[in-house]
C-alpha cells in the first residue's frame, strides 16, 4: 500500500525535481494528448460543420472506452507485441502501438467531411478512444513501476506530476489545435480541421521519441510472480489439460485482482468507494462537456478560447496540481477530497454568472481560472485516494478498475449533456447550477464511510 506522511514544503518541493518526476510528466502527456482529439477538437469540428449541441454531446459516448478498459488490462500485463517487446520493452511496446494506430486515425480524420460521413468520423473517434484507452493502462502501470514500492513519498509527488502531465498533454496540445485550426480557417482553407489533425500527428511522433528515455524495470519480476500465481491455481485445479490451463489463466489475471479488492475493504465499503468513485466527478464532466459549445455560443473565438482556456488554463493547472499535490500528503487524502468537491461546485456557480452577464473577458477569464483549479486539485486527489487504495499486488489491474469506473461516471453519464442543455431551452446558467449539485451524492458516500476506509496515515 502507498503511504502518505507529512512533510516540510522544501521537502515535498525536492521531491518533484527527482529525474523519475520528468519521465512521469512525459507518460502523463502521451495519456491527456488523445483526450484533444476526441473532447474539444472532435467537439468544435462537428459544430462548426453545422451539428447540433445534442449530437456533439451524444458523439462523447465514445469516452465510454474508457470506463472499460480494465476488461483487457490483464491481457496488456501478459500478452507481448511481437518485435516491439524484445526492441523497446513491454510497456513500450504497447505505448508505440497504439499511438500508431492514433496517428493512422488522424490521417483517415483528414481525408473526412463530417456532414457526409458523421458515421465514419464517430468510428474513427472510437478507434482513437480504444486505442488511448489501451495505452492508458500501460502509462499507468509504467508510471507505477517508476516508484519503488515502498517510496510513499515520491509515490505521491509522483501522483502529482503524473495529473500535470495529463494537463499539459491535454492543454497544450489544444492551444496548438485551436491557433491552428484558427489560422488556416483565416487563410480561407475549407478543411482547416483535417489539416490540423495532421499538424497534431507531428505531436504524437516527438512523443514518441521522448518515450524512449522513460526506464522500464521488474519485468522479469513481473513475469516470476505471474507465473508463481498461476502454479498455485493450478495446483488447486489438478488435472493439466488445456481446459484448465485457461481456467488458471483466466482466475490469475482477471478473478485475483477483484477478490483481492473486496477482500481488503471488505463487501459493503467496497461497494461504497465504487459508487464513490463513479459520481464524483460527473458534474465536472458535464460542465467541460458543453463548456467549448457554451464559450462560443457567448461570442467567444477559438483564439480567445485559446489563450484563456488551453494557454493561461495550463499554467494554472500546473501549479494548483502541484500545490494540490502538497496539501494532500500535508492534510491527507480524505480532507483534500471533501475540499475537492466543494471547490468543483462553487466553480460550477460561476458559470452561471458568466452565462447571466454580459459578454465579459474579465468574468471569462476568472471562470476558467478557478475551474482549472478545481479541476487540477480534484484529479490530484484522486489519483492519490485510488492509487491507496489498490493493492501492490495488483496494482496496473486495480488502477485500471478504479479508474475506469471514474471515467464510466464521466462519459455515460455526461453523454447527455447537450441534451440537457436542449431540454433547458438554452438556460447554461440553470445547466451550471445543476451541474454544481451533482457532487454533493458522492460527498455523502464519502462521509458515511470516512472512518471504514483502509487507508495508511489518513
Amino acid at each position: 500500500m502507498i503511504e502518505i506522511k507529512k512533510q516540510s514544503l522544501s521537502e515535498t518541493f525536492s521531491i518533484y525535481f527527482d529525474q523519475r518526476m520528468f519521465k512521469i510528466l512525459l507518460l502523463g502527456s502521451i495519456s491527456g494528448f488523445p483526450w484533444v482529439l476526441i473532447g474539444s477538437s472532435l467537439s468544435l469540428w462537428l459544430k462548426e460543420d453545422g451539428l447540433s449541441r445534442s449530437t456533439v454531446g451524444w458523439a462523447g459516448l465514445i469516452f465510454a472506452v474508457y470506463a472499460f478498459n480494465y476488461l483487457w488490462a490483464p491481457l496488456i500485463d501478459r500478452i507481448q507485441i511481437p518485435y516491439l517487446t524484445k526492441k523497446i520493452g513491454h510497456r513500450r511496446g504497447w505505448i508505440v502501438l497504439m499511438q500508431l494506430f492514433i496517428l493512422s486515425s488522424l490521417g483517415l480524420w483528414s481525408l473526412i467531411d463530417p456532414t457526409e460521413n458523421l458515421a465514419l468520423v464517430i468510428s474513427v473517434g472510437l478507434l482513437i478512444a480504444i486505442a488511448s484507452a489501451t495505452q492508458d493502462i500501460t502509462v499507468d502501470a509504467l508510471r507505477i513501476e517508476q516508484i519503488g514500492e515502498n517510496e510513499g513519498k515520491s509515490m505521491a509527488a509522483g501522483a502529482a506530476m503524473a495529473v500535470v502531465g495529463w494537463w499539459s498533454g491535454y492543454k497544450l496540445g489544444g492551444v496548438i489545435a485551436l491557433f491552428s485550426a484558427d489560422y488556416l480557417q483565416s487563410l480561407g482553407i475549407e478543411n482547416y480541421w483535417q489539416l490540423t489533425f495532421l499538424i497534431l500527428g507531428v505531436l504524437i511522433i516527438l512523443m514518441n521519441i521522448g518515450l524512449m528515455f522513460v526506464t522500464e524495470t521488474n519485468s522479469e519480476e513481473r513475469i516470476k510472480k505471474q507465473a508463481l500465481n498461476d502454479k498455485l491455481i493450478s495446483d488447486k485445479l489438478g488435472d493439466n489439460n488445456f481446459f484448465s490451463k485457461f481456467a488458471v489463466w483466466i482466475s490469475g489475471t482477471i478473478s485475483g485482482p477483484i477478490i483481492s479488492f473486496f477482500k481488503k475493504n471488505g463487501f459493503s465499503i467496497a461497494l461504497g468507494i465504487l459508487g464513490f468513485v463513479f459520481l464524483f466527478k460527473v458534474g465536472e464532466a458535464f460542465l467541460g462537456r458543453m463548456s467549448i459549445i457554451f464559450y462560443k455560443e457567448i461570442g467567444f473565438s477559438k483564439s480567445d478560447i485559446a489563450i484563456y482556456s488551453k494557454t493561461l488554463g495550463w499554467i494554472t493547472t500546473v501549479v494548483f496540481t502541484l500545490l494540490g499535490g502538497l496539501f494532500v500528503i500535508r492534510s491527507g487524502v480524505l480532507k483534500a477530497m471533501f475540499l475537492a468537491g466543494i471547490i468543483m461546485a462553487t466553480t460550477n456557480i460561476l458559470f452561471s454568472v458568466l452565462a447571466w452577464s454580459d459578454k465579459s473577458e474579465l468574468l471569462f477569464a476568472i471562470a476558467v481560472i478557478f475551474d482549472d483549479i478545481a479541476a487540477a486539485f480534484a484529479t490530484v486527489a484522486f489519483v492519490a485516494f485510488i492509487s491507496l487504495l489498490v493493492d501492490r499486488a495488483y496494482t496496473a489491474t486495480q488502477y485500471a478498475l478504479l479508474a475506469s469506473i471514474g471515467t464510466a461516471g464521466r462519459t455515460t453519464l455526461a453523454s447527455s449533456s447537450g441534451a440537457l442543455v436542449d431540454w433547458l431551452n438554452g438556460n447554461w446558467g440553470l445547466f451550471f447550477i445543476l451541474t454544481a449539485l451533482m457532487v454533493v451524492p458522492s460527498l455523502l458516500i464519502l462521509w458515511s464511510m470516512r472512518k471504514k476506509l483502509k487507508i495508511v496515515n489518513e
